[in-house]
C-alpha cells in the first residue's frame, strides 16, 4: 500500500545514529544519505527517510501519529527497544509487553526517536 515514510529530523546525525541500530535488529542495511543530505533505508518492501524540513522549520511530531515496524519475534522487539533506548530513543507508553485480548495478541514495544517521532516495533502473537 505504501512506497515510502518521510520522517522530519532536526539533527540527522542523531536520527541516522537511532535509524541504523533500530533498523539493524530488524534486520535492515544502515541508512544512505543522498545528494540533498537526506537519510534512506531501502528493503523491497518500501522505504523509509529522514529529512529535515524543506520549509526550513524545525521538525515536529505528528501527535497521534506512529510508525510501527514489524519485528520476527518478541524477543527482537525487547532487543530494538533495548538498542533503542541506548542510541538515543526515548521509551514512552507501557513497558514491551502483550497488548490485546482474545483473537488479537499483539507483542509491542514503543519509542520516540530524537526529533520525538514515535515509533512500534510489532509482533503478531495470536491473529
Amino acid at each position: 500500500m505504501f512506497s515510502h515514510v518521510m520522517l522530519g529530523a532536526n539533527d540527522l546525525e542523531a536520527s541516522k545514529k537511532f535509524y541504523d541500530a533500530i533498523l539493524g535488529v530488524l534486520g535492515h542495511e544502515p541508512g544512505v544519505y543522498d545528494e540533498h543530505g537526506r537519510v534512506f533505508y531501502y528493503t523491497a518492501k518500501g522505504i523509509l527517510a529522514l529529512t529535515k524540513p524543506i520549509n526550513g522549520e524545525e521538525a515536529t511530531h505528528g501527535n497521534g501519529t506512529t510508525l510501527g515496524l514489524a519485528a520476527r519475534s518478541p524477543e527482537v522487539v525487547d532487543e530494538w527497544h533495548k538498542v533503542g533506548s541506548e542510541n538515543g530513543g526515548i521509551p514512552c507508553e507501557d513497558p514491551p509487553g502483550i497488548r490485546g485480548s482474545g483473537e488479537r495478541q499483539l507483542y509491542l514495544a514503543y519509542l520516540r526517536d530524537p526529533a520525538g517521532n514515535k515509533l512500534c516495533a510489532t509482533h503478531i502473537v495470536k491473529k
